[in-house]
């Protein structure tokens, strides 16, 4: 990912919030003629590696499952994004853009095949998406059996976090009242995109003190 020094963000724990927050990802693997890609949630685990772990599952049928040993894979986690109009910034010789959020995460892959390992990703799924619920969901006991009948049709894994890029791409290079304008407009869509890169250019103005570089 092409990532301005401006745009790079290299914090750990902020690029690993946003992999939790954003956890519906694209993974990408080589095949020797093609890539494939996938859509499919992926889980941080923070705790293993230098950097972290991914863990995930697909569908056995998915032609992908026999591509995730080949080599590095690429996970692409996808923040909010929007356009940006000249005319927000008030001034001559502007031009538009689009502001955006993206973590890129590298790495290599374990295959899960142990039926206990394999119920032990889908619980930590379960209980990571149910958190949020009033009254989370647990695999009840009576369906077991019904749960272990599944498990020959998926394919668990462990992608080893080797690299992470982040580009959080906020108006940086331009001044902080230019960006401030470029909020208001924002801030004034119907969006809902547009309204959190608002938030998100808001947040990233106000840690830096209001002393942005006036490149145009």
């Amino acid at each position: 990912m092409y990532v301005p020094s401006s745009f790079a963000e290299t914090d750990l724990n902020t690029l690993h919030r946003f992999i939790e927050q954003h956890s519906f990802a694209t993974l990408v693997t080589k095949a020797e003629d093609h890539s494939t890609a996938s859509h499919l949630p992926l889980l941080l685990d923070r705790s293993t590696g230098e950097i972290g772990q991914l863990i995930g599952h697909l569908a056995k049928a998915n032609p992908q499952a026999d591509q995730l040993r080949n080599g590095s894979l690429l996970a692409i986690f996808h923040g909010p994004h929007a356009y940006i109009s000249p005319t927000w910034y008030e001034s001559d010789r502007t031009v538009p853009t689009w502001n955006y959020q993206a973590v890129h995460v590298y790495g290599s892959c374990t295959i899960e095949s142990d039926p206990a390992q394999l119920k032990q990703i889908l619980n930590q799924y379960v209980a990571f998406y149910e958190a949020a619920q009033p009254a989370p969901w647990s695999i009840p006991d009576s369906d077991i059996d019904f749960v272990d009948s599944l498990l020959p049709a998926i394919v668990g894994f462990r992608i080893q976090i080797e690299r992470i890029e982040g580009k959080f791409k906020l108006n940086q290079n331009h001044s902080a009242e230019r960006q401030q304008k470029v909020i208001d407009a924002l801030l004034r869509q119907t969006g809902e995109n547009e309204r959190a890169i608002a938030a998100r250019m808001q947040a990233n103005l106000h840690q830096s003190g209001n002393d942005s570089p006036s490149r145009s």
